[in-house]
């Protein structure tokens, strides 16, 4: 090898031990840009437990749980983990999840967030990437832009036919679902802490 060259070697090795800006760090480290804790007031992690959104449901479903578990990451990575995990429910039955202003009827503003289905023991999991705790609705109501928090959480009958078992073929359908048809509310966070405000 020349002098030249093993001068050369010689430099960038001791660059690179040094730190020199850029030679070996591309990717900003976790709590670079920020202090890499969750904001005072807000909570890492929230839990709730939806509950039969009737009484008469709650008969035809007696063994039904739903947890939600909610990772607040939005600060950190863009983003909340919603998790959504469920035993005793019918079987092969897909629902769909709202983030809604009120838990029970008239519901208020409403987002779409997913879908989980139960498989044939009527155990369903399913998570969703999406912000949660800041989520809200903007609309007009008499011509001023009005915020409106979504801090409640509901999950629908995917199918109109879905709530069948327990309500009968002459039951509501609903435009819970990107179809605009669903079944009724089957569960909801009427019964539980509502999500953190912003």
């Amino acid at each position: 090898m020349s002098k030249h060259k093993f001068l050369v070697a010689v430099a960038v090795a001791i660059g690179v031990a040094a730190g020199i800006p850029g030679s070996h760090r591309a990717a900003a480290q976790p709590g670079e840009h920020d202090s890499g804790k969750v904001p005072p007031g807000k909570p890492e992690v929230v839990e709730l437990n939806l509950t039969p959104s009737s009484a008469q449901l709650a008969a035809c479903m007696p063994d039904a749980r739903v947890d939600v578990t909610v990772r607040l990451t939005t600060d950190l990575r863009g983003f909340d983990v919603f998790h959504v995990q469920a035993t005793g429910l019918p079987s092969n039955t897909t629902f769909t999840v709202f983030l809604i202003e009120q838990a029970g009827p008239p519901f208020g503003a409403a987002e779409y967030i997913g879908d989980f289905t139960s498989d044939d023991q009527g155990m369903a999991d399913n998570t969703f990437r999406l912000i949660v705790a800041e989520a809200f609705a903007s609309t007009l109501v008499d011509g001023h832009r009005v915020r409106v928090d979504l801090n409640q959480v509901g999950a629908w009958f995917a199918d109109p036919t879905g709530d069948d078992f327990c309500l009968g073929p002459d039951s509501p359908v609903t435009p819970f679902d990107g179809d605009n048809e669903a079944g009724v509310q089957a569960f909801n966070s009427a019964n539980t802490t509502p999500l953190p405000p912003p």
